[in-house]
């Protein structure tokens, strides 16, 4: 469950950039948003993992 919260505390600090990139125009922060996207896409693959090794767990 760490995991999940770490994906969540991530979109957060995504969504401040997201809006300087998209309503404002600022090309710096679509940089970090594009950043932010690629750690989130890294912490969803690592999650989807973990999940997949405890549910492999129970039914053994």
């Amino acid at each position: 469950m760490k995991k999940f919260e770490e994906l969540k505390t991530l979109i957060a600090s995504i969504e401040l950039d997201a809006d300087k990139f998209y309503n404002k125009g600022n090309s710096a922060a679509g940089t970090r948003v594009r950043k932010g996207m690629q750690d989130l896409k890294n912490l969803a693959q690592s999650i989807r993992a973990e999940v997949q090794e405890l549910k492999n767990k129970e039914t053994k």
